[in-house]
Order: structure tokens, then sequence, then C-alpha cells
């Protein structure tokens, strides 16, 4: 359970009296009588920023959530805190749901009143079962809705830029499976008429009987000569194009591990050597990305838009304060204070939350002059339209105490910041002589359980940076995997991130300048070009 239910369940528990109680049973009893809905929600072919828009509003309403293995497991983060997730089907898990217990599962779920997701990669009605998973809902009474995602099969041609058609070379598509059911009723392909199509094929889950499809069309008339590109993990950023002919196939796709699309037909000769997709500087790294979801949100989208696979490994959480009276009465004499200082893009959020929800707005800040300290504090405030009066740089936090009070004397001060910690720079405020008033507005809570999509990047050895956003975050992120953090390259927001990392014993190989989002990732990008220019030519994204 979350922490915000947790928190919601407790009030109740608490000022309920006895008909509200009865009436909370009424209705919990009326909503496990309803059904709920059983959403089936095409993934899209891997990049996060393709689920649809229809996709991604039945995620943030969701009660259960089971995702292939091919769904990118970053898009389980846009459920509420409180869902239950279930991961299908990927080879190295130890169970593996049939598709009949899939069902099951889904059915009880949603007969419980349970809202639920079930995120498949690609798109739910292309070769992915969605069709038997809407007829066993419909026959157990289960409302649902297929929502459609962006098949690979498709996406190919914008991401690894093959045209599937065009008007020289094909004027139509075909999508074809590379293995059938056994036990299929009918016939099987008809190999002479794909051999005959006048246009593209696209085969997918055809790795490993590329020799049966690939040698069943050249004995039915198909050139042995024919273009055929590979493209593994279509958008990913472990996407992979590989040229070869259709003679050449079976050999190549010995040495390929799905999941692999096969494109047949003359338009591969159009794809250039690098599409826009793995040219892009940081295609083929993958970066954990260890911090609060709200703090880490801007740096990860960073990462994405430069090609980078991102995982993430929320190591924090921040949370109400249990007695917001001290703060809710500095705020009724704000105008007292020359300063209100916020530490962290958490403090803003906080406050401005604690405001609102008294009825005020950003107009009760008014009466003071405001402090952030670092630019992605500035930034958090002005995302709430606020342009904070000073962004102090200096001499950690001497330097910044000598900026707020170097024309006020005395100068009061009100810090918002983080529960259970004495701040550094309240110190050095009242060593010049300020009057400091050191108000917690959030409570830092530690996350106890690693997420198992990172441990097993981890374990396998595809982290190639581990992207840590405070000192904070530093400490709990060795705490939750210690050794297991490999060799992976470490990148720091900032100095006193650096000496936090020292200090645990990992020492960061690069460190953001200027301390900011920006600065992370220029390091990051900056380091990957060094060391590519360092090691000489490189052959670079696809094969030949």
């Amino acid at each position: 359970m979350s922490q915000r239910s947790e928190r919601q369940s407790g009030a109740v528990r608490e000022g309920a009296q006895d008909g509200v109680r009865e009436g909370a049973e009424r209705g919990a009893q009326a909503r496990a009588a309803r059904p709920g809905t059983v959403y089936l929600v095409g993934a899209g072919p891997g990049d996060p920023g393709l689920l649809t828009l229809r996709g991604l509003a039945c995620l943030q309403r969701a009660d259960l959530v089971l995702y292939d293995y091919l769904a990118n497991p970053s898009l389980v983060e846009h459920a509420p805190e409180s869902a239950e997730l279930i991961r299908l089907g990927h080879h190295q898990d130890g169970r593996s749901l049939s598709p009949a217990e899939i069902t099951r599962v889904m059915v009880e779920a949603a007969q419980s009143g349970r809202t639920v997701v079930r995120l498949k990669g690609g798109d739910p009605s292309i070769f992915a079962r969605g069709a038997d998973e809407a007829d066993a809902l419909r026959a157990a009474g289960i409302p649902f809705e297929i929502v459609p995602g962006i098949t690979s099969g498709l996406a190919v041609a914008a991401l690894a830029e093959i045209p599937l058609t065009h008007y020289l070379d094909a004027s139509a598509v075909a999508l074809v499976t590379g293995r059938e059911r056994d036990d299929k009723g009918g016939p099987h392909l008809d190999y002479g008429a794909l051999a005959r199509f006048p246009g593209t094929l696209v085969v997918y889950m055809g790795v490993t009987s590329a020799a049966g499809w690939s040698r069943a069309l050249v004995a039915n008339g198909r050139s042995p000569d024919t273009p055929v590109a590979i493209v593994r993990w279509c958008g990913r950023a472990g996407q992979q194009t590989v040229r070869c002919t259709l003679a050449e196939v079976a050999e190549v796709a010995e040495g390929l591990r799905p999941p692999a699309l096969f494109v047949v037909g003359e338009v591969v000769r159009r794809t250039p050597r690098l599409s826009w997709f793995e040219a892009r500087p940081q295609f083929g790294t993958t970066v954990l990305v260890a911090g609060s979801p709200r703090t880490a949100a801007r740096l990860r989208a960073r990462l994405r838009e430069r090609g980078a696979e991102v995982i993430a490994q929320p190591v924090i959480h921040t949370v109400d304060v249990p007695d917001a009276a001290p703060f809710e009465a500095a705020l009724q004499r704000l105008d007292s204070y020359d300063w209100l200082v916020f530490p962290s893009p958490n403090a803003v959020e906080h406050v401005l939350a604690r405001l609102f929800d008294s009825g005020g707005d950003a107009r009760g800040l008014a009466g003071v002059r405001i402090a952030a300290l670092g630019a992605g504090t500035a930034e958090r405030l002005w995302h709430y339209h606020i342009r904070p009066d000073a962004v102090p740089a200096g001499s950690g936090a001497a330097g910044v105490a000598r900026a707020l009070v170097a024309d006020r004397s005395p100068c009061r001060v009100l810090l918002a910041g983080a529960a259970g910690e004495r701040s550094s720079l309240s110190v050095e405020l009242e060593a010049l002589g300020a009057v400091v008033d050191d108000v917690a507005v959030y409570a830092v809570r530690s996350v106890d359980t690693p997420n198992p999509d990172v441990e097993r990047a981890l374990a396998d050895g595809d982290v190639d940076w581990i992207a840590v956003t405070s000192a904070r975050t530093a400490g709990a992120l060795v705490r939750l995997y210690g050794d297991r953090l490999g060799a992976a390259r470490i990148a720091s927001v900032s100095p006193l991130t650096s000496a936090a990392l020292r200090r645990l014993g990992r020492e960061p190989d690069v460190e953001a300048v200027p301390p900011t989002v920006e600065g992370m990732v220029d390091a990051i990008t900056n380091h990957a070009r060094t060391t590519a220019a360092g090691s000489g030519p490189a052959a670079a994204g696809s094969g030949s």
C-alpha cells in the first residue's frame, strides 16, 4: 500500500462515525458487485514516448497492470503507487503465466471490482492474442476496451527508416508471422502467394524459423537476391539493423536473439546506413537514474531525447510532515521575513501545495523575497510562474549565506526544508547574525525495495551509466544495491553529491557543470564523445 493510501485509510479509521462507516462498507460492496473494466492496451514498439494518450489515461487509473517483457517497463510508472504490477513472459523469469492463466487473473481481478490494464508490446490485435482475450472477457461478462498501439512492424518505417511503401518499389505491405501453431485449423501460410506478393513483407517472430520461411519463399519464386533488413529491439536503445539477402537470412539469423523483425523487399535498398533514431548521441546507452520520481523526471526526459534507454530506481520519496502547524504559522507572518529560501525542488512542491490547499495562491508569497538554491529549484519555481529574487552561487553554504545577508542586517530568513536535519546553511546564516527559522515542510522516506527491472539490468551488465541526483540519493542507492552496481560509470549532479559518493567508495566519472539537468546530460554525452575519439574509428549502429 502506498504512503498516500495509508494516510487516507488512517484518517477514515480515526474520524469515521458509525453511519459513515456503514455507508463506506455499502459502497465497497456495491463496487465489488460491479465488475471493473479491463483495458487491452498497446504499449507501442518500445520507445515510452510512443504510448498513446488513451493508453496513458488507462494506466493512470489502473489497480492491476499485467505487462509483457516486450513493453518498456518504464511505462508502468504511470500507474498509481498503489497499483499491483505483474511482469509476464520474460525468458529469464523463474515463472511464466500461460495465456489461460493470464486471462483468469484478469477476469478474477475485474470481478472483484478492480481496473485492469493488460499492457502488450506493439498493438494488442497484431500477433498478440488480443482477440482471444477479448472473447474471454466478453464471455465472462467483463467490460473491456481495446486501445491500439503502434505495432513494431510499422514502426520500423520511422525508427529504422525503412520505407515500407515507395511509389517505385512497393505499393502494398503484408504483415506475416514466422511462427504458426501446429494445431492451427485450416491452411498454413501460402508461400506461393507471399512469393508473388507485389510489395514488402514484414515477418514477425521469425528468428528461430528463418531457415524455413526464407527457403519457402525462394522455392516459390522469390529471388534469393531480394534485400532483407533484420531489425532487433525496434524502438529501444538497443535497436540494431542488419542487412542481408533472402538467401543469407537463415545463416545471419543464427547469430541473433529475439525479438527481431524481418523486412523483405526492394524498399530495403533505400534504407540509410544509420537512421536518425540510431544516430542520436546517446543511442545504445542505458542510464539508471536514481532519485525521487519528481526530481528525476526532467533528467530522464532529456536523456531519452538524446537516445538513451532510461531505467529508474526511486530511492527516496517525500511525504508531508505530520505537524504542519509551525510552517502554517510562519506563512501567516511571511511579510516579517527578508527571505524565504527554497533549498530544493521538493521544498517548492510542498510549500506551494500547502499554500494552495489552504485556499491561497502565489500572491501569498508577495511580501517576501524568494531565494532558490540551485538551478533545478529555480526551474521548479518558474514552472509556477514565480521568478526567484536570487539564485545565489558561492562556495558552499558559507557563500550562499554571505549572498543572502549582504545588504540586510539584521536579516530574518525562513528556510523551508526537510524534517529531521538541520541545514548547514542555517548554521552559516546564524554565524553572520541572521535570525533563522528552519521549518520542516516535508519529510523524506527511503525506498526499501529494489526495482526488479533494475536488478536484472545490473546483473546482466546492461547499465552503462548511473545518474545520481543528490547526496541523499547516493547513500540510498548504495544501501539498496551495494556491490551489485557493478562497473557502470557514475555521473554526479554536483560537488556535494560527488563528495557523498567518494565517502561511499564510489568515484564519479563525470560531474555536471553547471550542476543542472542539462549539465548532467552534457557531461555524459561529452564523456562518450571523448571516449569514442580516443578509441579511434569504430562501427556504429547498423550491421552490413
